[in-house]
């Protein structure tokens, strides 16, 4: 394959992984086509020369056109997040993009599974992502099938999960699967083997099992977190605890809803480890440990709020409950109003919020809350901002500082108000088939039981409040000349 002429195919852009990936692939030099439910979901990282097309595994008809042409395809599709039988849905996905790729001449298929013994009493989960790679390769397509144990990365399922357990809970009582030999492998690892594939010789496919240089428990994994965090915290073994309630635990106590704790957590029982060692001998990669993993983890877990996330796939996503959606440590509360206009004109009114101009609504509550802030020494609203039309990085906005900013694409905040964590405010603006979608996102990392106290506190008024913020904000979406309406 050569990068910059051959074409790639790039499914599951949305996730995680493929998020990550879809970056790493335009960095290399490859020209890049996205296959998606929802392609305007991608505007904002689809950007030229990458596309993004409409399709669906599970609808045959609408395969062929988007592997036209195509010399790899990535295959990073699963169906845990989806209720109902998810096994008959990946088996009829793979079986659909198999024929579909061998019919368009497709010379690659690059597939991300599961590692786990071929022989062991697999779980549904690895069982179905084993039998996804013998559905793509069952064709005669060549298929690299990679198969991963835990993942690691800021934002990754397995490292939330982790994250929250061991910063939420001084002690926590441990069923045996958290003992359970894996091998886990950071994302930068992950990604570099996947961009290494596509340029393998003619002839090398097959599976190859990748993972870090340790083998460890969940457990041990907890264990290194908490020492890197400096947190004290003790693990209780016990004898009996079944997935089921295992998984109702993550969902009050992690990111992780029940449906996929489960499933994750059967996988959990079965040992993944390396067996063969084959893909040392064919990639040029050469994967890090666990505790360069963790730390690089750690580092990058601030940055951008994690460049992508595994609650980014459409697949995953959870009904909203109240109070917020919990990821990590941290709570989430998002929500989104399409306009009429394109994205320059959607994003106007963000680009000149603060200041004179004020927040678009409850005025008077805005007021009451620097007050609060000045009398409990904070900086209050007294800081305004430096220009009523630009923002730059680092410039104050009220009691907010301007963190990240993207020209008529995205503003990210930083509270600097006295709250008992750390806060932000998010506002992204994508361009959609009929004009934009403005998305509003509240961030908070809660300190401890007092974090959770204020969150939880003031989460009618700051839903209100933050609700009516974005429909004044939708309201003054206008096209240039057009006179907006008043808030």
């Amino acid at each position: 394959m050569t990068p910059g002429r051959d074409l790639v195919l790039l499914t599951g852009a949305s996730g995680y992984v493929g998020g990550r990936l879809l970056r790493a692939l335009v960095d290399a030099g490859h020209r890049v086509r996205c296959l998606a439910r929802r392609p305007e979901y991608l505007a904002a990282r689809a950007v030229p020369p990458t596309t993004a097309v409409r399709g669906d595994c599970l609808e045959a008809a609408s395969l062929p056109a988007a592997l036209a042409g195509v010399h790899t395809a990535y295959y990073l599709v699963h169906s845990m997040g989806s209720g109902g039988d998810f096994e008959a849905q990946d088996r009829a996905a793979a079986e659909n993009f198999a024929h579909a790729a061998r019919d368009m001449g497709v010379r690659r298929i690059v597939y991300l599974g599961g590692l786990g013994n071929d022989g062991a009493a697999l779980s549904a989960h690895l069982r179905s992502r084993h039998e996804t790679g013998g559905r793509l390769a069952g064709t005669g397509v060549p298929v690299v099938e990679l198969r991963a144990s835990v993942i690691l990365g800021s934002g990754s399922l397995s490292y939330e999960l982790i994250r929250a357990l061991v910063e939420r809970l001084p002690v926590m009582v441990c069923p045996r699967w958290v003992y359970t030999p894996s091998q886990p492998i950071a994302i930068e690892d992950v990604i570099a083997y996947l961009v290494a594939a596509p340029l393998l010789p003619d002839g090398t496919d097959g599976v190859f099992e990748i993972g870090g240089t340790d083998r460890v428990s969940y457990g041990e994994i907890m264990r290194e977190y908490a020492r890197q965090r400096g947190l004290h915290r003790l693990l209780v073994a016990v004898p009996v605890l079944t997935p089921y309630l295992s998984s109702l635990w993550l969902g009050l106590t992690t990111p992780v809803y029940a449906r996929v704790g489960r499933k994750l957590i059967e996988s959990l029982r079965t040992p993944s480890v390396v067996r063969d060692d084959r893909a040392l001998g064919t990639f040029a990669v050469r994967p890090m440990g666990l505790r360069r993993a963790i730390a690089r983890a750690l580092a990058n877990e601030d940055r951008e709020l994690a460049e992508t996330r595994w609650s980014d796939a459409v697949s995953s996503g959870a009904p909203p409950s109240y109070g917020g959606i919990r990821f990590g440590a941290r709570l989430v509360d998002s929500r989104a109003v399409h306009v009429n206009v394109p994205p320059a004109a959607a994003f106007a009114p963000i680009r000149r919020i603060g200041g004179r101009r004020g927040w678009y609504y409850a005025h008077r509550l805005w007021q009451i809350r620097g007050l609060m802030d000045a009398l409990a020494g904070g900086v209050g609203l007294r800081r305004g901002r430096r220009d009523p039309e630009t923002i730059a990085v680092g410039d104050a906005l009220d009691f907010w500082r301007v963190e990240a900013y993207e020209p008529d694409r995205r503003l990210l905040l930083a509270a600097e108000m006295k709250v008992p964590g750390r806060a932000w405010l998010e506002f992204e603006v994508d361009a959609d088939a009929t004009g934009s979608t403005i998305r509003q996102t509240a961030i908070f990392d809660p300190a401890g039981l007092a974090g959770l106290a204020y969150w939880y506190g003031i989460y009618p008024i700051h839903a209100r409040v933050f609700a009516g913020m974005l429909r004044a904000i939708a309201a003054h979406a206008r096209p240039a000349g057009v006179r907006a309406v008043p808030a």
